[in-house]
């Protein structure tokens, strides 16, 4: 079984929802259910590969006592980088690891949804640091860490926010609109990922993969494109809409992306979660750090560096093979080309607002970020 896939997981989930459903209109807690259905889920999933339960249930331990110890040193020695340094480092090692492993051929430490679990774990620690997380209850963390619905594939929650849903009892009038929202949510991701998606890959694998024309590119871009939208976002919805049922108000992870009208606004549309992930805990942090040790002359030219760096890294995460990391390198850079243009040019600032330009900057955007799906496709390597 996996998870948002398949009629076995589908029947499971409609059915569990239903007590759900129940509690929630009758304005009882549902913390305690979440823990049910999600422990259902994981048991099903993980359960037939022993070693990814293990090393999941391993991962969560190390980082419950890891966020607890970190916290207790915060509170001790106060904002040391030192502690601080090393309790990230230990926080991503084990991801760090099975991405290296993984590019050598072979796995440690891999279990389905490390990197979004890695991901909420540094979160805590970071805020943690900065004082915001003054306290961390080690079972809500754990909940945290494990609520089935985003575990695999996102969208990624923040621990406060999460928080702040997990401890609320919802009003039947309010959870009514929940409830409302989450099913819409829940059939629109089943119908992006199982009709939109399942067509679009389907006329991929039958009518465009294995030509390597310059036409037939063009059209492995954009049939390719549309598929992930579809597979991905469908994916999300249906982890969101379910998360409403259950009482959480997961963050939405994509919002009509190919509307964007240049390459900043499509990441801030498109998996935003993670987009806003990075920029909060990597782009804003390296520029901070830059402004306070007068790293560059100019804050744009710190402000390019840090786009470029920020979308590498993004690369990276997503694997070590070629054509991630040059899918990081190719936004980075047109990311930190158009910081330059829009601040700097006169001819932006004066037609910005005029409806041919929208329409033209939307297009060549649109086809911009169609080429970046290309390269992170690795179909250009049958080419190259």
């Amino acid at each position: 079984m996996s998870f948002f896939s398949g009629y076995e997981f589908f029947i499971y989930l409609f059915v569990l929802l239903i007590p759900a459903a129940v509690l929630g209109m009758r304005e009882k807690s549902l913390k305690w259910y979440r823990w049910v259905i999600s422990a259902f889920f994981i048991i099903r999933v993980y359960g037939p590969t022993p070693i990814q339960f293990l090393y999941l249930l391993g991962y969560v331990v190390f980082a419950t006592y890891l966020v607890k110890i970190y916290l207790f040193l915060r509170t001790k020695h106060g904002r040391n980088k030192y502690i601080y340094g090393h309790a990230v480092f230990l926080a991503l090692l084990p991801l760090a690891v099975y991405k290296i492993g993984v590019a050598e051929g072979f796995s440690l430490f891999g279990f389905l949804g490390i990197s979004y679990i890695c991901f909420r774990v540094i979160q805590v620690i970071i805020e943690t640091y900065d004082g915001v997380i003054c306290e961390i209850r080690e079972l809500q963390f754990v909940e945290f860490l494990l609520f089935f619905t985003s575990l695999s594939s996102g969208p990624i929650d923040r621990s406060r926010r999460f928080n702040e849903d997990d401890d609320k009892i919802w009003t039947r009038k309010e959870y009514t609109e929940l409830l409302s929202s989450g099913l819409y949510k829940l059939i629109l991701g089943i119908f992006y990922k199982v009709v939109c998606s399942g067509v679009l890959y389907y006329v991929l694998q039958t009518y465009i993969d294995g030509h390597y024309t310059p036409l037939y590119l063009v059209g492995y871009a954009y049939v390719y494109g549309f598929c992930l939208f579809f597979d991905f976002a469908g994916y999300c919805a249906m982890a969101v809409g379910t998360s409403y049922v259950l009482g959480i108000r997961m963050p939405d992870n994509f919002n009509k992306p190919f509307l964007s009208v240049d390459i900043k606004d499509f990441w801030n549309r498109w998996h935003i979660t993670l987009s806003s992930w990075f920029r909060d805990f990597i782009f804003t942090r390296f520029m901070i750090d830059s402004v306070r040790k007068k790293r560059f002359s100019s804050r744009l030219t710190g402000a390019a560096v840090g786009l470029i760096l920020n979308m590498f890294i993004m690369g990276v995460w997503h694997g070590l093979e070629g054509h991630y990391i040059a899918y990081g390198l190719y936004h980075g850079c047109i990311l930190a080309l158009v910081e330059i243009y829009q601040k700097k040019s006169g001819f932006y600032k004066r037609n910005r607002q005029k409806k041919w330009y929208v329409a033209g900057s939307w297009f060549i955007n649109l086809n911009v970020v169609m080429f970046g799906f290309l390269i992170f496709s690795g179909y250009l390597s049958n080419v190259l």
